[in-house]
């Protein structure tokens, strides 16, 4: 049967990890439930670290990802070409081979949290609106600490 595949997400905590203090708390929450792939988690992550960094720098933020792709995949490949009836057993024992792992996430659960200063409130935002462009589900950036300095 196999083990589990290795996730490709390597880091969960980025940025200023030492800093308590950000005034400002910015989340990326998902509209629907849904299945996220440990590789669409990475590439979110990438695309808002990115962002991050080079509009404040790599001590002006705080970036979290909240979830963890638990729920293992598993692929039941159909041999296809001349000659395939022969060689495949069609769907009997068809529990499938594992390919990846997946994030089961709610309606509005978080998935990204960011903490900024006030001057990079924009960035942050930024930053958390590319990360939903690369999950599967419509996203929303919500703001959980700080709204009455943005103003």
């Amino acid at each position: 049967m196999g083990g589990v595949p290795g996730s490709q997400i390597i880091h969960y905590d980025m940025g200023d990890k030492a800093n308590t203090s950000f005034p400002i708390k910015v989340s990326l929450l998902v509209e629907e439930k849904c299945q996220i792939r440990h590789v669409a988690l990475e590439a979110a992550r990438i695309t808002a670290n990115r962002h991050l960094t080079e509009d404040t720098g790599k001590m002006g933020y705080y970036m979290k990802l909240r979830v963890y792709p638990h729920e293992v995949l598993r692929e039941n490949k159909q041999a296809t070409g001349a000659g395939a009836d022969r060689v495949s057993s069609g769907m009997r024992r068809a529990f499938g081979k594992n390919v990846g792992t997946a994030a089961r996430v709610n309606p509005f659960q978080k998935i990204f949290t960011v903490a900024v200063e006030k001057q990079n409130f924009a960035a942050a935002k930024k930053a958390l609106w590319h990360a939903g462009q690369k999950l599967p589900t419509p996203c929303r950036v919500v703001i959980d600490e700080g709204a009455e300095l943005v103003q």
